[in-house]
């Protein structure tokens, strides 16, 4: 189906201006009907997001020829020839028949190197995100490339946006997300290159993230970032010195429904590495998540829960539906007031 629906790009300087209620207006209707957005003249200069996006594809270039590691792994044109008789076998899940359905799996991912991760952080002292564990293959590489502080105060004056529009106190939802250890910050870099049939691979699977608020320094050059709008993917659209923005499960909780995190998934390329780097704005370990008073109902009833609970269970279910877990955190939560022994780790 053709794209012909205009994806809401948010120009933050007009909040400083007559228009400031229009981009707010524009804001509250993206975060209700698209749980993405994109932000340009955000605060980041230009110059600096250029030398990260340098740096990283250097980085990529001389770790790994992940193209030709691909060509040794899957053949330059579907249909996916056998290999030679004498030749060792491919992976477990390379190598379909053309009759065959697409493959989708994170594993693939690692395996053909299509979405390796690069720490960019001290590990020993980041706090960072449990969302960044979801993947095996990483490759280490120098810190301090991605500018993970402004990063998080841009995150941070995001949510007090979104405290204005839903008539939260500021600074409500960075207070929910605090909890007693503070917010968890984390940043994953990922490269995918191009695939020979795209159709027959997928880069990462349809999921919703786990956590608060998402914010992506995407390629401006190789599109690839899809989200699912009544029935329909739909491309997030590369745009040069942009950051898009998108909720996570959390925010959907606490706004009791108002705002939504939607499913989304990166598909791959005949043509051009993707790069995107993802920063996470989630709650601390032990933050408490419920839906704010003033947006609570009885009509739509959201869990409450610890997010560290909610993680395990969201651990194993990554890539399946939102609701049943909610659900589940529902149950589990009325579980363990009957039996304070109770747990979600049972699930």
């Amino acid at each position: 189906m053709e794209q012909t629906i205009k994806f809401p790009v948010v120009n933050l300087s007009k909040l400083n201006g007559e228009e400031r209620d229009q981009t707010m207006a524009l804001i509250n209707d993206a975060c209700e009907n698209w749980g993405f957005f994109e932000i340009v003249n955000h605060g980041l200069p230009h110059d600096l997001m250029d030398n990260v996006e340098k740096m990283t594809k250097e980085h990529y270039k001389k770790s790994m020829d992940g193209h030709d590691l691909i060509k040794a792994l899957v053949p330059s044109s579907p249909p996916l020839a056998s290999p030679p008789a004498a030749a060792s076998p491919p992976p477990p899940l390379m190598g379909p028949s053309s009759s065959q359905a697409p493959l989708a799996t994170s594993d693939l991912v690692v395996r053909s190197c299509s979405a390796l991760e690069i720490d960019l952080t001290d590990t020993s002292s980041a706090r960072s995100s449990p969302v960044t564990a979801t993947h095996t293959a990483s490759v280490k590489a120098a810190p301090a490339t991605v500018p993970e502080p402004r990063l998080e105060n841009l995150a941070e004056d995001l949510l007090d946006l979104l405290c204005e529009n839903l008539g939260l106190e500021k600074g409500y939802l960075k207070k929910v997300f605090h909890g007693t250890k503070g917010p968890t910050f984390g940043t994953k870099v990922s490269n995918y290159p191009p695939f020979p049939g795209p159709e027959m691979i997928k880069g990462l699977r349809a999921h919703t993230d786990a956590g608060g608020i998402i914010l992506l320094f995407q390629d401006d050059k190789v599109s690839g970032l899809q989200l699912l709008k009544d029935g329909d993917w739909i491309d997030v659209p590369p745009l040069n010195h942009s950051i898009v923005i998108n909720l996570g499960d959390q925010l959907e909780v606490i706004t009791n429904g108002k705002y939504k995190s939607v499913m989304h998934r990166v598909v791959t390329q005949k043509e051009g590495n993707r790069m995107s780097i993802a920063s996470f704005y989630n709650p601390g370990s032990d933050a408490e998540i419920s839906p704010a008073s003033s947006l609570a109902s009885k009509e739509t009833e959201y869990p409450s829960f610890v997010f560290d609970d909610y993680m395990k269970l969201y651990a194993g279910v990554k890539f399946q539906p939102k609701e049943p877990r909610f659900e589940a955190m529902k149950n589990a939560t009325a579980v363990t007031e009957l039996n304070p022994a109770a747990s979600v780790e049972t699930f």
